[in-house]
């Protein structure tokens, strides 16, 4: 069996595990999804839904972010980490977006990694869930599984996207990331993977390259 044709087996058996998989970030705009994927370096989506309504009550627009003074934007999100470089990031790409794009969030990856703290995750999450292109969101999870998978092999997230984009069809790119985000916190652990519980354990690598120790009842 190809990389491509497990891809597809793949897909087919995580759909039926998680099949209305979503983003976990709660948001209501592609302004707000930026904004709470760039909170969500190391920190979990768990704590940013919990900050996330009280900043998106005192700065509702772009513009409101754009004038505002990072000190106050830091006290609100600092439960979220690295808060000092991520308020300061917040308030220079939304000055950015109102002076280069109109007030306008850009839909290409390109466009969106000129933004300050907007790396190649984050864009590919906003012009995947925002603007409906095909998207590799390598993240943490996207890495480890992907890896396991026999997909891929490095944790550079790039190279992770390259390697993954020729195996998984456009159409099915982003949500194949998002049923690995659910798969990666209930199954396919850092630590402890539950290969002998896993779905998808008929095709994958890691499971056939070694006996699955199923649990005792």
């Amino acid at each position: 069996m190809t990389k491509k044709e497990r891809g597809k087996r793949i897909v087919a058996l995580l759909k039926t595990q998680y099949s209305d998989a979503q983003c976990s970030l709660e948001t209501k705009d592609a302004l707000q999804l930026l904004i709470a994927t760039r909170l969500s370096a190391q920190c979990t989506d768990a704590r940013v839904n919990l900050v996330t309504p009280v900043l998106f009550e005192a700065y509702k627009t772009v513009e409101d972010f754009a004038a505002a003074e990072v000190g106050d934007v830091e006290k609100i999100i600092k439960s979220c980490g690295l808060y000092k470089t991520k308020a300061n990031d917040i308030v220079a790409m939304c000055r950015q977006l109102v002076e280069q794009h109109g007030g306008v969030i850009p839909d290409t990856v390109e466009e969106l990694t000129t933004l300050p703290g907007v790396g190649r995750k984050t864009a590919n999450l906003v012009a995947g869930e925002i603007y409906g292109k095909p998207a590799i969101v390598a993240d943490t999870h996207c890495i480890r599984l992907s890896n396991r998978m026999g997909f891929c092999d490095s944790k550079d997230p790039l190279k992770v996207e390259r390697q993954l984009s020729v195996v998984i069809e456009p159409a099915e790119q982003l949500h194949f990331c998002h049923r690995l985000v659910h798969h990666g916190r209930a199954v396919c652990t850092a630590r402890n993977p539950q290969c002998g519980d896993c779905v998808i354990n008929e095709v994958c690598q890691k499971r056939m390259e070694k006996p699955v120790r199923r649990k005792k009842i």
